[in-house]
């Protein structure tokens, strides 16, 4: 634990001792220029102009570049911030503070609400809807004019005293973005920013893995209308005037443009992209007297910088500094991964009894009972097709059954979705590896210990002590700060199952663990599931390879046809004719 300890240690702390007091020197710099520093009124609004797009773009910055998700509609909620600040002070007096929470509280309350009846499109879907919401919001601002004063907009909308003077106000919308910034940056790291990334890198094996799909994507949805509320509300004030062309859905595409431009995944990024496409248009004026020019030059930039720089300018500046930086070495922590197999008293960690699952016609499952003893490994086989993998999908809830119970350590779980059966102690490995490719092994294994039930998920330094040794049980400890997306095919494998064994789970389902490993690393696989049974966790497994399920189970349930036809001690169901003839496709006699 001590040495886990001091590697993690060793791993953070130039980051922490350089990076943090670097940052606080970076903004008290930039605030003491904007305090002291004489400028003219439009030096002052452009700098105004890009601090508060930049917090909208830090928005967009969680929702895109953490979550995945498309939102087309940051200017809306950049508005309503904005209107809320307006409206509130000008025509009901209301203090500035009590508005920017209120245009906050309707932003995030919006995003959550758009969020929460959309999240489960994706995709071009949710493009399209987000759009619909950016053009109702322009539309009723436009119209409601006996409130938001239709085009003519609202003026003279006040500061609080103490930031009546145009230089402080933008030294307090620095601070604003510093600090929002930081937060932002904070919360890649953090329980919930793990979870948005797997949401991000793939959303199936996220559910397994015990994330609430949907509820991360809603809570990514209302930050990032939070932010843009904040963003809308200081730009009102800074500007004091808004109008409904102000937040159209051109703006939302500006957002989105910026936020490519400088890197998807950063603040830093958002911060540059923002900076940048503010200020090209504005070193570009001395052409605004040629036509067309001045707009083909800055499209140009533009593309020629998101074509050459796919993960933003932030993102290809990152990319190099990694290629020369030398990795720091990790002192091992020794193989110390505990299982408790879920235990409960009970001898049997899993019942089923009577699962069905249709597909109209098709009888993939046909009234399949299982019963899976606690401790030892489980082998469902059966020809291609037998419905082995929909079983599987089934019991983890990916498909819902179409009849039959299912119980885990006796509770039933039959319609429970997979992050709450794998909050129930479920654990799970995919045919086709799931991992999350951005992020390192050490990350992975992270979000699997996260595991809702698993007490050291609010442990900071337990999570990452189990992690790493979740690692050393595999052999992989050293490569654990190495994105994965460059690990072999065996060791990506090997990351998944320590992902799974680091949540300990009650049970775990290993689908086709040996599917596309050579000789020697199923050699190895054989090993590792010896090594875990040992431990007393109970292994259920689907595999074509005969002699690798003969050497590990203890128990083989067949399937053909969606139907069991032999269950029992291994040795004797593999000598079962029906199992012969199910696999040779002869008669029983003949195989005989």
């Amino acid at each position: 634990m001590s040495m886990t300890a001091t590697t993690e240690g060793a791993a953070v702390r130039p980051r922490l001792r350089w990076g943090l007091p670097a940052y606080v020197v970076l903004v008290l710099v930039a605030m003491t220029l904007a305090l002291v520093v004489p400028k003219t009124g439009y030096v002052l609004n452009i700098s105004l102009q890009a601090t508060t797009y930049a917090i909208a773009v830090l928005g967009l910055t969680i929702v895109l570049g953490l979550c995945g998700q498309i939102n087309l509609a940051q200017a809306a909620f950049f508005g309503l911030g904005a209107y809320a600040v307006g409206i509130g002070q000008t025509e009901y007096g209301v203090n500035f503070w009590v508005c920017l929470l209120l245009g906050t509280c309707m932003a995030a309350g919006f995003g959550a609400l758009l969020g929460a009846s959309t999240l489960r499109l994706g995709g071009h879907y949710l493009a399209m809807v987000t759009i619909s919401f950016q053009q109702i919001v322009t539309l009723v601002l436009i119209n409601w004019i006996p409130v938001t004063k239709g085009p003519d907009g609202v003026r003279a909308i006040p500061r609080p005293g103490f930031l009546a003077d145009g230089s402080t106000y933008l030294a307090f919308c620095i601070f604003m973005l510093a600090l929002l910034g930081f937060l932002v940056w904070k919360l890649r790291d953090t329980r919930l920013g793990r979870a948005m990334r797997a949401v991000r890198d793939n959303e199936l094996a996220a559910g397994v893995a015990g994330i609430d799909v949907y509820r991360t994507k809603v809570t990514a949805f209302a930050l990032s209308a939070v932010l843009g509320g904040i963003g809308g509300a200081l730009f009102a004030g800074g500007f004091s005037y808004v109008s409904p062309d102000q937040f159209s859905f051109a703006e939302s595409v500006v957002f989105l443009t910026m936020v490519l431009l400088g890197g998807v995944a950063s603040p830093i990024g958002a911060a540059i992209g923002t900076g940048l496409l503010i200020l090209i248009p504005e070193w570009l004026r001395f052409l605004k007297s040629i036509p067309g020019l001045y707009l083909a030059i800055y499209g140009a930039a533009v593309i020629l910088i998101v074509l050459f720089m796919p993960d933003g300018i932030w993102g290809f500046v990152r990319n190099q500094f990694d290629r020369f930086k030398r990795a720091a070495g990790s002192v091992l922590g020794g193989d110390t991964l505990q299982l408790s197999g879920g235990g409960t008293g009970s001898d049997m960690v899993m019942e089923v009894r009577g699962l069905s699952k249709h597909f109209g016609g098709l009888k993939a499952v046909d009234e399949v009972d299982l019963t899976i003893r606690r401790g030892g490994v489980h082998a469902l086989i059966g020809p291609n097709g037998s419905g082995k993998t929909t079983t599987l999908n089934v019991l983890s809830g990916l498909y819902r059954a179409t009849s039959g119970t299912i119980m885990l350590n006796g509770r039933d779980v039959t319609n429970l979705p997979p992050h709450a059966r794998t909050a129930a102690g479920l654990g799970r490995t995919f045919q086709n590896i799931r991992l999350w490719r951005s992020m390192t092994a050490l990350e992975n294994v992270m979000v699997g210990a996260e595991r809702p039930g698993n007490p050291v998920g609010g442990d900071s330094a337990a999570l990452l002590a189990r992690s790493r040794a979740a690692l050393a049980f595999v052999g992989l400890e050293d490569r654990a700060d190495e994105v994965v997306a460059n690990f072999s095919y065996g060791h990506q494998r090997a990351v998944e199952i320590a992902r799974a064994l680091a949540g300990d789970p009650a049970l775990l389902l290993l689908d086709e663990p040996g599917a596309g490993l050579n000789s020697s690393e199923k050699v190895e696989l054989r090993d590792l599931l010896k090594r875990i049974s040992a431990r007393g966790l109970t292994i259920l497994i689907i595999d074509h390879d005969m002699t690798l399920v003969s050497e590990v189970a203890q128990h083989i349930t067949v399937l053909n046809f969606g139907r069991r036809i032999a269950d029992g001690y291994s040795a004797d169901v593999l000598k079962h004719p029906d199992v012969i003839a199910a696999y040779l496709g002869t008669a029983p006699d003949v195989a005989a």
